[in-house]
């Protein structure tokens, strides 16, 4: 394993080199968003949203936010404000493309 920034070569596996300092290796961060869905929606996109965000069934959240609202009672109210506060995913842009180029058809006389 070799340092990036200065060379220094190193026989086992570091997270920073100590020569000049510079990390091994990048890590890698998820930043995942909390967002209301626009496609996995019933009423609101909320529990859409949430199971995206803790990669679970929104089917699940779905689940367990109805058993809030009928045993916790306090389910309702958190839904309204999770709606009013959490914000919805922006709309996703089209690709654009070139169009075809036709070809130029040859002229016909009649």
């Amino acid at each position: 394993m070799f340092c990036p920034k200065c060379g220094k070569e190193y026989a086992d596996q570091v997270n920073f080199c100590c020569q000049c300092g510079a990390a091994m290796f990048t890590p890698v961060r998820s930043r995942k968003k909390l967002e209301r869905s626009r496609t996995d929606r019933k009423i609101g996109g909320v529990c859409g949203g949430l199971g995206d965000y803790l990669d679970v069934d929104s089917t699940i959240v779905r689940l367990i936010w109805v058993v809030t609202v009928f045993f916790g009672g306090t389910g309702l109210l958190a839904y309204i404000i999770a709606w009013i506060v959490i914000p919805e995913e922006p709309l996703a842009e089209p690709v654009k493309t070139a169009a075809p180029v036709s070809a130029p058809q040859p002229a016909t006389n009649h």
